[in-house]
């Protein structure tokens, strides 16, 4: 489903992604974990070109760019169309409902017929546990709320992948269960997935791979029985003994 290769990310002289490559089965979930800097982010974002990549090539189902060449502008919006994404902080329309945030981009960008959109829409937030809320703005809602109608704005633009940056991290800590169980909701549905998370619990019960990414590289990839209980490699054992 999704194949990086070599992908290198410069911010001028910052070298911050040096040489990714990853693939990820269809229906699979990975969780990225490392410390605050380690190129987690930069690497989502580069999965559906919110940053472009320097060079490498990135494939998510049959679209596949090589950002070694000239990449076509119209080539971009192909592959952001295979992805569908979930940031730290829901980045909601405050003057539109939930129904409409989750609307938006169908009738927008797809073209669908509104009724549809609205239709399919109130389903996605029933989903989310938040058929009660359609006609509530975000600012009537909860972080944990505002969560969850990101996830289902993300679900309306029918994804091949969904990507989750940190999207716990900005809620307070009674409210990220209800994210989370969603999540897990979606891998159960086979939904292929890569979160970035501090949540190790969630990395543990959820994914069947985790990468370990410090100072641009990925350092370990392992299944998560095996990386929180014998990594390999010494930087990882320091990272995890940090969290204890």
């Amino acid at each position: 489903m999704i194949t990086i290769t070599d992908v290198h990310k410069q911010f001028n002289t910052l070298h911050v992604l040096k040489g990714i490559s990853l693939s990820v089965e269809k229906g699979k979930v990975v969780v990225i974990i490392g410390p605050s800097g380690s190129g987690k982010t930069t690497l989502l974002r580069c999965l559906n070109a919110l940053e472009v990549p320097t060079s490498g090539s990135v494939q998510i189902g049959d679209v596949k760019l090589d950002f070694s060449k000239k990449v076509e502008r119209t080539s971009i919006p192909k592959l952001r169309k295979q992805t569908g994404m979930v940031f730290q902080n829901y980045n909601l329309f405050p003057h539109m409902t939930a129904l409409e945030n989750v609307m938006e981009g169908p009738v927008t960008v797809k073209k669908e017929d509104k009724e549809k959109a609205r239709a399919k829409a109130a389903a996605l937030l029933t989903k989310v546990g938040l058929g009660d809320k359609l006609d509530h703005f975000p600012a009537q809602l909860s972080g944990g709320q505002q969560q969850r109608v990101g996830i289902a704005r993300a679900l309306a633009m029918d994804p091949q992948v969904m990507l989750f940056d940190e999207p716990t991290s900005a809620l307070d800590p009674e409210l990220v269960g209800e994210v989370l169980k969603v999540m897990k909701e979606l891998a159960q549905e086979g939904m292929t997935m890569i979160v970035v998370t501090h949540e190790m619990g969630f990395a543990r019960e959820v994914a069947d791979e985790v990468i370990f990414m410090d100072q641009g590289v990925i350092v370990e990839r392992d299944t998560p029985s095996h990386l929180f209980a014998k990594p390999r490699e010494e930087r990882t054992r320091q990272f995890l003994q940090h969290l204890k």
